[in-house]
Protein backbone atom coordinates (compact mmCIF):
# COMPACT_ATOMS: atom_id res chain seq x y z
CA UNK A 1 0.00 0.00 0.00
CA UNK A 2 0.97 3.37 -0.94
CA UNK A 3 1.76 6.20 1.50
CA UNK A 4 -0.33 8.41 -0.70
CA UNK A 5 -3.05 5.94 -2.39
CA UNK A 6 -4.02 8.44 -5.41
CA UNK A 7 -0.47 9.43 -6.00
CA UNK A 8 -1.04 7.45 -9.52
CA UNK A 9 -3.57 9.86 -10.70
CA UNK A 10 -2.24 13.24 -9.35
CA UNK A 11 -1.47 15.33 -12.09
CA UNK A 12 2.62 15.89 -12.44
CA UNK A 13 2.13 19.64 -11.07
CA UNK A 14 0.11 18.20 -7.65
CA UNK A 15 3.04 15.34 -7.05
CA UNK A 16 5.66 18.03 -7.45
CA UNK A 17 3.66 20.35 -4.92
CA UNK A 18 3.89 17.62 -2.29
CA UNK A 19 7.23 16.59 -2.69
CA UNK A 20 7.93 20.53 -2.55
CA UNK A 21 5.77 20.47 0.61
CA UNK A 22 7.56 17.41 2.36
CA UNK A 23 11.18 18.80 1.79
CA UNK A 24 10.20 21.98 3.14
CA UNK A 25 8.50 20.18 6.22
CA UNK A 26 11.79 18.55 6.53
CA UNK A 27 14.17 21.12 6.18
CA UNK A 28 12.00 23.56 9.05
CA UNK A 29 12.45 20.32 11.54
CA UNK A 30 16.03 20.11 11.12
CA UNK A 31 16.19 24.05 11.34
CA UNK A 32 14.17 23.82 14.61
CA UNK A 33 16.11 21.10 16.05
CA UNK A 34 19.82 22.64 14.99
CA UNK A 35 18.45 25.90 16.71
CA UNK A 36 17.06 24.26 19.85
CA UNK A 37 20.30 22.46 20.32
CA UNK A 38 22.69 25.60 19.90
CA UNK A 39 19.89 28.10 21.69
CA UNK A 40 21.66 27.67 24.41
CA UNK A 41 25.67 28.10 23.09
CA UNK A 42 24.54 31.32 21.79
CA UNK A 43 23.13 32.83 25.10
CA UNK A 44 25.73 31.87 26.83
CA UNK A 45 28.19 33.51 24.60
CA UNK A 46 25.94 36.61 24.59
CA UNK A 47 26.02 36.70 28.02
CA UNK A 48 29.43 36.36 28.38
CA UNK A 49 29.67 39.22 25.74
CA UNK A 50 27.70 41.43 28.15
CA UNK A 51 29.91 40.58 31.19
CA UNK A 52 33.15 41.13 28.97
CA UNK A 53 32.12 44.51 27.69
CA UNK A 54 30.56 45.97 31.12
CA UNK A 55 33.81 44.78 33.17
CA UNK A 56 36.00 46.22 30.58
CA UNK A 57 34.56 49.92 30.66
Amino acid sequence: MSLIPRWQYMTDQSKAMVKRIAVSAILLYLVLFLLRQLLPIVLLGLVCYWIWKSVTK
